[in-house]
């Protein structure tokens, strides 16, 4: 795929072409942190100081343009979770390891991973145990709903350690290019575990575990 260089132009040409085609649409493996930076370069001209009528006029035209990325960005989203929604219907239903998986994202994966084990699990509890002559076992918890579920398998995806950090640690960018910090000494954060672990082997911190 050729790299897309994100604008306001392009945001609404890929919006466009995952409205008008059924399958889910390639993006660049990049396209959330070129997101990200897109949107903190809008935010630094809206932050910028100027009297100059030019710089008003520019202000006004960004936010107008910010209101209208964060509506792109949103129907973008449900309209790719619509069809990984389908994605893992199909999955579940038919066992098939035909699944095109490609235009996924990497973090759309870890969501249709989580839903079709999350599917197929209710469909052996629910269906199948009806059709050998048996009542569903579904365990009932209060404290527990499907939605934890759903988050406890995004947890073993990406696995994350709460610290407490034990000297000051200036910003740091992960693994991916995200942003981390800066952390004060006596700070609490919950990080993913392969940062967690280098700060710990670092003397930098110490997990908190939960009783």
């Amino acid at each position: 795929m050729q790299e897309v260089v994100i604008t306001y132009e392009t945001l609404f040409e890929i919006l466009q072409r995952e409205k008008e085609r059924t399958d889910l649409q390639k993006l660049e493996p990049t396209f959330f942190s070129d997101i990200i930076t897109y949107v903190k370069d809008k935010k630094k001209i809206l932050e910028a100081r100027s009297d100059s009528p030019f710089a008003h006029e520019e202000r006004k035209k960004t936010e107008r343009q910010l209101e209208n990325i964060y509506k792109i960005l949103k129907e973008l989203y449900e309209r790719r979770e619509k069809k990984i929604i389908h994605m893992s219907l199909d999955k579940s239903r038919t066992k098939s390891g035909l699944i095109d998986t490609t235009s996924l994202l990497k973090e759309e994966k870890v969501v249709f991973d989580a839903l079709t084990s999350l599917l197929d699990t209710y469909r052996d509890a629910i269906l199948y145990s009806i059709l050998n002559e048996k009542m569903p076992f579904m365990q009932a918890a209060e404290h527990k709903k499907p939605k934890d579920d759903f988050i406890a398998a995004l947890d073993l995806k990406n696995p994350t350690k709460l610290v407490r950090f034990m000297h000051n640690v200036p910003k740091f960018v992960g693994p991916e290019l995200e942003e981390y910090g800066p952390f004060s000494e006596e700070d609490i954060a919950n990080l993913p575990a392969e940062i967690a672990d280098v700060l710990i082997t670092k003397g930098k911190a110490e997990e908190i575990k939960e009783e």
